[in-house]
């Protein structure tokens, strides 16, 4: 029997939770409700969540204090749901490690949609054998391998949430093509994806962060367009 993905609802109003909990239920979606980050926090390693919902608004820790040390130890989806629409929410949610961001109130058809591409974005790491079907490409220290959604940086694996791993794969698949920042968005978000170009900007420095620059190759900024993955 195939188990159910997990669901991690972080909301202090309990009447909003218990309403997200009934949409992701009729999708087959196993849920947990807690009212605050320190509970998130906790339930983390007992739960095991596939994907956490947060709210950015609540009592104590806050939602981005909460996305802050859930990225210090895992690569777990997040959506962050909140009232701030505001350019400079999102782009700092981004930054801090969300994988998407929706305003509240939010439709509950668009809700479920966001969780599954999410979802279906995201594979944790697993050990396998390379197959020849793999969509992988390898640079001196660098290995990124989409099948399994894993990179290894000079021998260590680099966790990575499915957006920045996505956009660095983009890049060294085609390495020395400038792509604009539209065209990025495009391609790694979608076309129907509402945002700004800025959190093309906020991915890259967050690989930039992780993965420096190698004799070999580098992540380039070309300046009023976009950026390459160079080859040296």
């Amino acid at each position: 029997m195939v188990s159910r993905q997990k669901i991690l609802i972080v909301d202090d109003d309990n009447n909003i939770a218990e309403l997200i909990s009934l949409y992701m239920t009729k999708e087959c979606y196993e849920t947990m409700i807690v009212n605050d980050g320190e509970s998130a926090l906790q339930a983390l390693p007992t739960f095991c969540p596939n994907l956490i919902l947060l709210d950015l608004m609540l009592p104590g820790m806050d939602g981005y204090q909460v996305c802050r040390e859930v990225r210090a130890k895992s690569s777990t989806p997040i959506i962050m749901l909140s009232a701030k629409g505001e350019v400079f929410d999102k782009v700092l949610g981004l930054e801090l490690g969300a994988d998407d961001y929706m305003e509240k109130p939010f439709d509950s058809k668009e809700l479920v949609a966001r969780v599954k591409a999410v979802l279906r974005r995201y594979k944790a790491p697993v050990a396998e054998e390379v197959k020849p079907s793999e969509k992988r490409v390898e640079y001196p220290d660098l290995v990124i391998n989409l099948t399994n959604y894993s990179v290894l940086y000079q021998g260590e694996v680099v966790d990575m949430p499915p957006k920045e791993l996505e956009l660095l794969y983009f890049l060294a698949s085609s390495p020395n093509h400038v792509f604009t920042r539209e065209q990025l968005l495009d391609q790694i978000w979608g076309y129907e994806y509402v945002g700004d170009t800025r959190t093309v900007d906020v991915h890259i420095k967050r690989l930039r962060e992780k993965i420096n620059d190698h004799d070999s190759w580098k992540i380039a900024t070309i300046w009023g367009i976009g950026y390459k993955f160079e080859v040296r």
